[in-house]
């Protein structure tokens, strides 16, 4: 007697989220570059910031299939509530997290009617004003935000209740890491649901989707959503492990990093996000500190090979890897 069809897709996507030896080697190799590398606490914490808000582009980009050239106003929306709450008195880290994610999914929840108009050429566009407002916004009202000097008087308190914020950014480092792994345990249970299966089938058709009587429009706002606010923890993460908020959360420049994050990573591929995160951020601080005057060069040849090699061509190599029975990745 065969299984019905509801019984064996729930088989098969309890099968797919069952956490494979690559995955926990993954985060055993995070935990022990933070053990083994204390005195580059300071860069773990920004791999681990920039991760998140990959993750969150991710979401938005690579499973929801929505082009935008904006997501930083998000990230720099969270960090400046955070910064803000943080300079007048509100200086609980997790309370800062809650009030720069939740603030700026519910921009995310206003603007995505909005963004959701029209083709992607209008998304794009539409994206990038709200980011240039926001941007304008922060740098006029100087009272508020500081303005070009960047947020002054930022007080973090420790973290818990217990542990303070240290020079060195151990805390900072640790904070961020936990962080970045709790959402993505949130991200990758919901890739792996219904709504992340829907998500795909929107981006490959949104008519066939339709008609096969998945609400596209919800589905895509809901993706919006809780991409603008896991961008706006991303942001609240920054401000707290680096103690100042600048113009700079809000710049363009911000959401061209975490699309060539994703370009060098992967897009639609969770493990994408934080591969390139890694690997851009370690390239960022290495050609830094070797060619202070040309890093960005070699970071967009490196942006020019990867598009000649073809954006998908690691993630193929390392599929050839797996046994075929395994599934797909999140």
């Amino acid at each position: 007697m065969t299984a019905a069809p509801e019984e064996t897709a729930r088989r098969q996507l309890a099968g797919l989220a069952r956490w494979r030896p690559a995955e926990i080697a993954f985060w055993a190799l995070v935990l022990a570059a933070y053990a083994v590398f204390p005195q580059r606490a300071a860069l773990i914490a920004e791999v681990a910031v920039v991760a998140l808000f990959a993750l969150s582009l991710d979401l938005v980009l690579g499973y929801a299939g929505i082009l935008t050239l904006g997501h930083a106003a998000f990230f720099g929306w969270g960090a400046y509530v955070a910064g803000i709450a943080a300079s007048r008195g509100l200086g609980d880290p997790t309370l800062g997290l809650l009030l720069g994610g939740g603030t700026a999914g519910v921009l995310g929840l206003l603007t995505a009617p909005l963004v959701l108009r029209g083709g992607d050429l209008t998304r794009l566009m539409v994206t990038l004003g709200l980011a240039t407002v926001l941007f304008e916004l922060a740098n006029r009202f100087t009272g508020l935000t500081g303005g070009a000097d960047g947020l002054q008087g930022m007080i973090v308190g420790p973290l818990l209740g217990r542990f303070e914020f240290d020079l060195e950014g151990h805390v900072g480092a640790a904070y961020a890491l936990a962080v970045l792994f709790l959402a993505f345990l949130l991200l990758r249970r919901i890739a792996l649901s219904p709504f992340g299966w829907a998500l795909r089938a929107i981006r490959a058709n949104p008519l066939r989707a339709a008609a096969l009587g998945i609400p596209v429009r919800r589905r895509l706002v809901a993706a919006y959503t809780l991409g603008a606010a896991l961008a706006g923890v991303a942001g609240a993460l920054l401000a707290q492990v680096t103690g100042f908020v600048s113009l700079d959360v809000l710049s363009f420049q911000r959401s061209a990093d975490g699309l060539l994050v994703l370009l060098i990573g992967g897009v639609g591929w969770l493990y994408g996000g934080l591969v390139g995160a890694v690997v851009f951020k370690l390239m960022q601080d290495l050609l830094s500190s070797l060619t202070p005057q040309y890093w960005q060069f070699w970071i967009g040849a490196l942006l020019v090979v990867l598009v000649l090699l073809g954006r998908d061509r690691p993630r193929a190599w390392i599929a050839r890897l797996r046994r075929p029975a395994e599934g797909a990745a999140p």
